[in-house]
Parts: structure tokens; sequence; C-alpha cells
């Protein structure tokens, strides 16, 4: 079964104009665990298999919380 996952990090920082470390190093994560990744100014969504999927969100939480996160919104489903 495939999964797909969406998650914010936060705090917002769209002033600088490039996307926060915390967001970019949990899009990273999902990238080097071979996910399906779209990113957005708000949010990103990655879908894979769901032992892939499962077994990255972990490093995606550490990356996001190493890079600066305060705060990880993640939301899992069954793909449609």
């Amino acid at each position: 079964m495939r999964l797909v996952a969406e998650f914010t990090t936060e705090p917002f920082d769209v002033d600088e104009g490039a996307p926060p470390a915390h967001a970019t190093e949990a899009l990273r994560a999902a990238e080097a665990a071979g996910l399906d990744c779209e990113f957005g100014p708000l949010g990103t969504q990655v879908s894979g298999e769901q032992q892939l999927l499962l077994s990255a969100l972990p490093e995606v939480l550490d990356a996001a919380f190493a890079g600066g996160a305060s705060q990880v919104t993640l939301q899992v489903r069954r793909d449609a």
C-alpha cells in the first residue's frame, strides 16, 4: 500500500526569500530515503510504499529539528 505524508515545519521564515533550513533539511532526508517529494511554500508532501515511508519519517523529523524547527505538523494517509 502506498502512503502520502504531508508535513509543515515551523517557524515560517518567508521574509528571507529562501526556504528555511529546517524545511530544506527535512526535504533532503525524504529524498535520501527514496520518497517521491513535492516541496511547497507552506509544506512538503512525500509519498511511497508504506514500509519505506514509515521508516523514513523519524529521519525526516530529526532533520527538521536539527535544522532549527520549533514544531513539525504531520499528516499521513493512504494514497487514493
